[in-house]
């Protein structure tokens, strides 16, 4: 006698993450909390990068390891994006990324989307698909700013 439910498949209750991206700035290089979490919320990553593909791909590693750098918080203290202001890191990146000047009071960056290698650990990221904008600068005015906002 055939099963009642025979033919039937489970509904995947695993939510997707979203979309991986890194942003890079003149001072500091981010990823996602998506990022993250495709990682699995490694405390260290490798950033490498391939100068042929022009690719950056950053991948889990151990404290110990050479040029690991400080990633992510564990799964429930990983409140937002992770960002690095390792100045050798974003160096290293600007060679590759152009980044235009930006008005009074804005930031220049590129941001660019990932794809995931759930098998290998890794997100990498097309530097040709990098995507070009500004944005207004956060935390804490410089006084000389505040004062002239003030006075608008």
């Amino acid at each position: 006698m055939a099963s009642l439910i025979q033919g039937f498949e489970e509904i995947n209750l695993t939510k997707p993450v979203g979309k991986t991206v890194m942003t890079i700035t003149a001072s500091a290089v981010k990823f996602n909390k998506a990022t993250a979490a495709e990682l699995g919320y490694p405390a260290y990553v490798k950033i490498l990068i391939n100068e042929k593909t022009k690719q950056v791909a950053v991948t889990p590693t151990t404290a110990k390891a050479t040029n690991a750098l400080k990633f992510s918080k564990s799964e429930d203290k990983q409140t937002s994006s992770v960002s690095i202001k390792d100045a050798v890191l974003v160096a290293a990146l600007l060679e590759h990324f152009t980044l235009a000047e930006a008005p009074e009071g804005e930031i220049a960056y590129q941001s660019v989307k990932g794809a995931v290698y759930p098998e290998d650990k890794t997100v990498i990221f097309n530097i040709e698909d990098a995507v070009a904008g500004t944005m207004k600068r956060r935390g804490r005015k410089k006084a000389a700013e505040a004062e002239t906002e003030a006075a608008e």
